[in-house]
This record gives structure tokens, sequence and C-alpha cells, in this order.
């Protein structure tokens, strides 16, 4: 088995879940924030949406440049979902077809020529699908806080047995 398809392996259940939370998100609720120092919903939730790009960008070797990024903006649930499916789609493409050597190779993030982290690619493909679940995990605590029934995830929730 390639890397690439040993990672897709480990994250294709993750991504089910994601999208049943993600389907949860009140698209009313995107500017509330748990804390005034929190992100608000909808950014949160739009990060989650995003992160399976980056990983496809991790892997082609394109770095993150936060400065060329699109920014946050409060997107309708549905439009969310739509832009969720379509980099889950790429990344499932690109782990598909990678070659092992294309996990060998340099990624950094950065805001134009400002170096933040640098690292192999194998590794910031494994620590952006831990960040991924980070995110994805505090969504779940943000939508307990709005009462919105929290989906399984690995195993029954408080609402879903």
């Amino acid at each position: 088995m390639t890397i690439g398809r040993s990672f897709l392996k480990e994250v294709e259940d993750e991504f089910k879940a994601s999208r049943r939370l993600i389907e949860r998100v009140p698209s009313e609720k995107g500017p509330w924030k748990p804390h005034p120092k929190s992100s608000a919903l909808g950014h949160l939730t739009q990060l989650v949406c995003r992160l399976p790009k980056v990983m496809s960008d991790i892997v082609k070797g394109i770095d993150l440049d936060l400065a060329a990024g699109p920014g946050y903006s409060f997107e309708k649930t549905d439009v969310l979902l739509r832009e969720f499916d379509a980099n889950v789609a790429e990344l499932r493409r690109t782990l598909s077809d990678a070659k092992d050597t294309a996990f060998e190779g340099m990624w950094n993030v950065r805001a134009g020529a400002d170096i933040y982290d640098t690292a192999v690619r194998l590794d910031a493909l494994r620590n952006t699908i831990n960040h991924f679940v980070h995110h994805r995990g505090q969504l779940t605590v943000y939508l307990r806080l709005l009462e919105v029934p929290i989906p399984q995830l690995y195993g029954p929730t408080a609402d879903e047995r």
C-alpha cells in the first residue's frame, strides 16, 4: 500500500464523521462565539471545511500562504458543505495518485516571504490531520453549547445512541 493510500484509509472515517457534524451547523449562528477570544462558529466551520484542501496542497508541495488566502466569511451551511465535499474529493484524488516520493519534499506555512514553519510533507500531513481533528472537536463543543445534537463521531453520543 502506498503512503497516500494509507493516509486515505486513515482519514475516510474522519471525513464522514465531520460531514455529519458540519451538516448540523446552524447558518444563522455563524457570528456566534462561546467567548470573546474564540473564533466565530462560521469561521471555525470554514476552517474545518478548508483543511482537506490544505492536506492536498501539502502532498502537492504547495505551501500554505496565510497572506494569500481568501480570509474568513460567513457562509450558509450548504455552501460550506459543498466546499468541504469538493476539498475532500480533491484530497482523495491526490492521495490515491500520490507516489511515495511526494511525501519526502518540504512544505512551509508562510505569510508572503515570512516563513513560520517548515516540515517534511509526510510530517506536515500527519500534523494537519491532527489539526483537523482538533478543530472538529472544538466544533462539537460549540454545537453542544448551542444545544445542537451531536452526531456519532467515534461511537454513541449523549444525543445519538
